[in-house]
């Protein structure tokens, strides 16, 4: 007889069609009797969480707690906050991408809080999807119903922003090269990144640095071996280790060594 794991959590693709509004959908539920607490990396995107059953809490660094009931919308996700599941919690968790927040709410902002939809929108629908949830039997049904529910409402992504969102040089300023693209300022290109994104270029920058050194920490692990962390700091472009030491603690508030020792602990949306 199979056992069955007491914490499930998985990723969930979207369709093509959806592949510009979302990265993923992550569902997780604890089956155990006990509570279970993770620790979320920064993401750079804002999320839609859905929660059902008992009602999950999240921490933040300022050690506030938040009670999860329903939904609740935040980001976009600049430093590491701990979520807990209490036994018989499970949550689904949409993750937006770039632009794909502002298309669907338009001009609210939700910078460094965590509130419930319904509060931006002043209307009751994303309770009234919470209900129409919780009669669906699986978290892949679930996430077809909320695409469906999301169908009607987004906007198109104007020339601009899908310019920022899918600009992939490294060696060349997606601002400046933009700009003369659209003949717009540099300065009308940063509002509009800073606007719609929910932040600058300069944090992104220094936020996928910080990235690629936890890609490599996973992948060296991952083949157990000795993580070399001057070679991290060459292959990141930081200055010394202190630069690297002084990231970790900015975005997850541990040391590069504690995050090796904590590892397991932690999920990683970025990761498939």
């Amino acid at each position: 007889m199979e056992i069955q794991p007491e914490y499930n959590e998985y990723r969930i693709s979207v369709p093509e069609e959806f592949e510009n509004v979302f990265t993923h959908f992550y569902f997780a539920e604890n089956i155990s009797e006990n509570p279970v607490t993770k620790t979320l990396l920064p993401t750079y995107q804002t999320i839609l969480l859905f929660c059902f059953g008992e009602n999950a809490t999240m921490s933040t660094r300022e050690k506030t707690i938040v009670e999860v009931a329903q939904c609740m919308v935040f980001g976009p996700v600049r430093q590491a906050f701990d979520y807990t599941l209490p036994a018989g919690c499970s949550i689904l968790v949409a993750s937006f991408k770039d632009d794909a927040f502002f298309r669907f709410f338009g001009k609210v902002s939700i910078e460094q809080s965590i509130k419930h939809p319904d509060d931006l929108l002043e209307e009751n629908c994303f309770t009234d999807l919470w209900h129409q949830l919780t009669t669906l039997h699986s978290p892949t049904a679930q996430v077809n119903h909320i695409l469906e529910f999301c169908r009607p409402y987004l906007q198109q992504q104007d020339t601009t922003s899908e310019l920022l969102s899918n600009f992939e040089n490294d060696l060349l300023n997606p601002i400046k090269v933009i700009a003369q693209q659209t003949h717009q300022t540099e300065r009308n290109i940063q509002r509009k990144q800073k606007e719609q994104f929910g932040y600058s270029l300069k944090e992104l920058t220094r936020y996928n640095r910080f990235l690629k050194a936890i890609k490599i920490i996973e992948e060296e692990t991952g083949k157990q071996n000795k993580v070399r962390w001057f070679t991290i700091i060459d292959e990141c472009g930081y200055y010394d280790q202190s630069q690297l030491i002084h990231d970790f603690r900015h975005f997850i508030n541990i040391s590069p060594a504690q995050y090796l020792k904590f590892q397991q602990e932690i999920c990683n949306p970025k990761s498939e």
